[in-house]
């Protein structure tokens, strides 16, 4: 099935979805079409449309920036830039700032990306117990690269239309 990349009226990416959607927001003058493949044409009785590939929408849809980003191990490494958030050496696991035996939390706030030796090390106590102090204090990610959209991923060869440094790129 053939993608169409929808951005918003401000150029930015918005979604990725199917031909068939994007005409739908073309013949109903709700999106213009930026690139097309005029190869492969849709017709109709009437009428017939280059399939788009890339569509612009004439009225800028507002993305909510209240949505928190899910908490995950993936997630954690990749805020932290794989780094260790105790002695800065590459990272491989996560760690519990507070251990969840003593009422930790799987939250962005209480996880830091860890390595090896000293999860070990550190085992069931805090950093204050141990005399460790964290690099960086943890918190929630930021940025464009975090936001929760739904989007799918851009095919191959969209990269010219991306804006850099959005979700689809």
């Amino acid at each position: 099935m053939t993608r169409t990349l929808v951005l918003n009226a401000g150029y930015e990416p918005l979604a990725v979805v199917s031909f068939r959607r994007a005409l739908v927001l073309v013949m109903n003058q709700k999106a213009t079409v930026v690139a097309a493949d005029e190869v492969d044409v849709v017709r109709s009785e009437t009428r017939s449309w280059a399939r788009p590939s890339v569509i612009v929408l004439r009225n800028y849809v507002r993305i909510p920036g209240g949505r928190q980003v899910p908490v995950s191990r993936r997630g954690v490494l990749r805020r932290d830039a794989q780094r260790c958030g105790y002695c800065a050496a590459p990272a491989t696991t996560i760690d519990h700032v507070l251990p969840r035996s003593r009422g930790g939390a799987d939250s962005w706030e209480n996880l830091v990306a860890c390595c090896l030796r000293c999860n070990n090390v550190k085992g069931d106590r805090t950093p204050a117990e141990m005399g460790w102090q964290l690099r960086v204090k943890p918190r929630p990610p930021h940025g464009p690269m975090w936001l929760v959209r739904g989007v799918e991923r851009a095919p191959a060869g969209w990269d010219e239309y991306l804006v850099p440094g959005s979700v689809a790129a």
